[in-house]
């Protein structure tokens, strides 16, 4: 259960998004440079503040957490809003906060939290997020990151390599951007060449926790995502069922459709309760942090995935005109699948 607070914050990003018909909007966004509503992203963020939720009040944020954070995103979900909660607000912060360069912290954060500035992190090779993109020989940067979110648009690039932190100015010589298409047409992905770019290197310690909380968060944001798009592809069949009729019936009331809307169902709401004890067990740093993020992972795809096709269906034809909004779902499962990589089990002691 989430408390009362983190309810009105949930009920505050629904009536907002609502309000501005961000499911409509998403389709007028796709054919623009930003990928996004930049008019929606600055009213989230100046009336919710939803950029600022997981940065600490010291570097301009609420400091209220994570769990705040993906419950927006799960919001942003529903709708397959692409502004930059995820990719920026979620991954970029963290990233520079675990970095532990409080100077970066000091410069980056108070314009991620009031919405101002944008950042893109920059990690995965060609292969996947197994492998990085982009290496360090000292501060000067090689090498593509692949698949990533707001890379075209950033105000600033945060480059994981094995070595550690960068943060490049996308202006810099050797820095080139270029926004490549994706099964997925709601959700804008990018890839960020460096040849030779100078980037200062955030903090000193060891990169190898740092990468490991890393990929947690963004498991655990993508799971939050995924279950915010899986309840709305549930609601939107429900109501279709009861308003589509067949044989002079509508066709939610023949019980081999009720059992599969069940069964969509218990999958939400399994996958729910999984993405939220995730969410939890990293913002308290719980020993079953890694195990419950695993599991939040597997379980948020496979119901996300499960849920799409059967919404694509129970709709019928329908359901694959570009006009109707199921296939986009469909294919924002796809892709949800594979984004950020897929983690493996981690081990069991004791």
């Amino acid at each position: 259960m989430i408390s009362e607070e983190q309810q009105e914050l949930v009920s505050a990003v629904r009536g907002l998004l609502t309000k501005r018909d961000a499911r409509a909007g998403i389709r007028q966004a796709m054919d623009t440079d930003l990928g996004y509503d930049p008019q929606l992203w600055a009213q989230l963020c100046e009336q919710v503040g939803v950029a600022a939720l997981a940065i600490p009040e010291e570097y301009g944020g609420f400091g209220a957490g994570l769990p705040e954070s993906l419950l927006v995103v799960g919001e942003l979900g529903r709708t397959l809003a692409d502004v930059p909660m995820l990719g920026s607000a979620v991954l970029g912060a963290q990233a520079v906060l675990l970095s532990g360069d409080s100077e970066a912290c000091e410069r980056l954060l108070p314009g991620v939290a009031e919405g101002s500035r944008t950042l893109a992190v920059c990690w995965a090779g060609v292969a996947g997020w197994d492998e990085f993109g982009v290496r360090a020989d000292g501060e000067t940067l090689n090498g593509t990151a692949h698949y990533v979110l707001d890379g075209t648009v950033a105000d600033t690039l945060i480059a994981i390599t094995e070595s550690g932190l960068f943060e490049v100015e996308p202006s810099a010589a050797g820095v080139e951007r270029r926004r490549v298409a994706a099964m997925d047409p709601s959700r804008t992905l990018s890839e960020i060449t460096f040849t030779g770019a100078a980037a200062r290197r955030l903090g000193t310690g060891d990169p190898a926790p740092v990468l490991d909380r890393l990929r947690q968060i963004a498991w655990a944001a993508l799971a939050a995502e995924q279950v915010g798009a899986a309840e709305y592809c549930l609601e939107a069949t429900v109501e279709y069922t009861k308003s589509r009729v067949q044989f002079g019936r509508a066709i939610g009331s023949f019980q081999a459709l009720k059992h599969r809307m069940a069964d969509m169902y218990v999958l939400a709401e399994s996958a729910k309760s999984t993405a939220l004890t995730a969410a939890l067990a990293l913002a308290e740093e719980s020993p079953s942090a890694a195990e419950d993020v695993w599991v939040a992972r597997h379980q948020c795809t496979e119901a996300f995935s499960t849920i799409a096709a059967e919404t694509i269906q129970l709709h019928g034809g329908i359901a694959i005109t570009w006009e109707h909004d199921a296939h986009l779902y469909f294919k924002r499962a796809h892709g949800d699948a594979h984004l950020f990589g897929t983690p493996k089990r981690p081990a069991v002691h004791g």
